[in-house]
């Protein structure tokens, strides 16, 4: 009998809990309120960014040359290739561009595997907990998504072959971050930046401003958290 009721304690006392301030709300309003929440701004991201100049027309996301490239951005403007260098940074933010509409089934399908003890994370996390919880579930999957299209979309870039052939033999000698090494990869790992910073920005505008909130649920329950 003892032993049955030691697991019984162990077994309430290992419950999530959410924050003082959700007590009124039910487990399953506080997931599905988050779960809203996390649909809407991931869905508000992408629609930001998955159009033309979603990226190049805005300053916090638009992507800048290689930092390689950059150093001897100049030399090159001076040698009258200033048009390749600006037909390579267009192409790169349009591959961006391009590319972040495909984020929005992985994101979708994150929110709905996300458990009560995500839930929990997130709601008692910090202003970011959200965004880190789509770093670490859709990172790797996305970066395979984002690459072949971006690759397209930049391989008819003179500028982008002569970058990669460089980049290439620069990272054997450790000039060049390995993740910098071709032109897809870094309008990659550029892109999914770019995404999980507007995704942030939803997040907070969430939590600071509930009432903002399209949906009734996401209202209770950041409301509740204020």
């Amino acid at each position: 009998m003892r032993h049955i009721l030691g697991l019984f304690a162990f077994a309430v006392i290992s419950l999530p809990a959410f924050p003082a301030g959700l007590d009124a709300i039910s487990n399953s309003d506080a997931t599905s309120g988050l779960r809203q929440a996390l649909s809407d701004g991931s869905a508000a991201a992408v629609s930001l960014l998955g159009k033309e100049n979603g990226f190049f027309g805005n300053p916090k996301v638009k992507i800048p040359l290689p930092p390689s490239l950059q150093k001897v951005e100049g030399a090159m403007r001076m040698m009258g290739m200033r048009k390749q260098a600006d037909e390579l940074v267009l192409s790169m933010n349009r591959a961006a561009e391009v590319a972040v509409p495909e984020a929005k089934a992985l994101l979708v399908e994150s929110v709905k595997k996300m458990s009560v003890q995500d839930a929990k994370g997130i709601l008692t996390g910090g202003d970011t907990a959200a965004t880190d919880y789509f770093k670490r579930t859709t990172q790797p999957q996305l970066t395979q998504r984002f690459l072949p299209i971006v690759k397209k979309a930049t391989e008819r870039v003179g500028l982008a072959q002569q970058y990669n052939n460089l980049a290439a033999q620069g990272a054997q000698f450790g000039l060049v971050k390995q993740d910098d090494a071709t032109i897809e990869s870094y309008v990659t790992r550029k892109a999914l930046d770019g995404l999980y910073l507007m995704i942030a920005e939803q997040e907070k505008a969430f939590r600071t401003n509930p009432v903002g909130a399209s949906s009734d649920i996401v209202k209770k329950v950041f409301g509740a958290l204020r």
